[in-house]
């Protein structure tokens, strides 16, 4: 199964990232072996945004900008809202980057 990189740029990707370049540097951890736990972390949440995730959520705001490129969107929105179910959050800026999960399969 194919995966993107996409959530290595999300918080708790970065610091999985700094914690593995950290383990390397100290010579707890191989160079090949950090490379296989992001490439396993890639795969781990691509599938459990597909699997466990139910909720839907509603997005209002101003679409400052937008790109389509090499089958990735990636939308920059200015004071949205967001909506569930349960609450609403508003955020002055957020970008979102949205890819065809049709890709990961071939």
């Amino acid at each position: 199964m194919a995966t993107f990189e996409l959530y290595r740029r999300s918080t708790i990707g970065m610091c999985l990232t700094e914690t593995l370049d950290e383990m390397v540097s100290n010579g707890t951890l191989s160079p090949e072996l950090a490379i296989q736990v992001l490439v396993q972390f890639d795969k781990s949440m691509t599938e459990a945004l597909e699997t466990q995730v139910k909720s839907k959520v509603s997005i209002k705001g101003h679409l400052h900008i937008y790109r389509f490129c090499d089958n990735v969107w990636t939308f920059t929105l200015q004071d949205a809202m967001f909506k569930n179910e349960e609450c609403q959050e508003f955020v002055r800026r957020v970008k979102i980057v949205a890819c065809d999960s049709k890709l990961l399969t071939q």
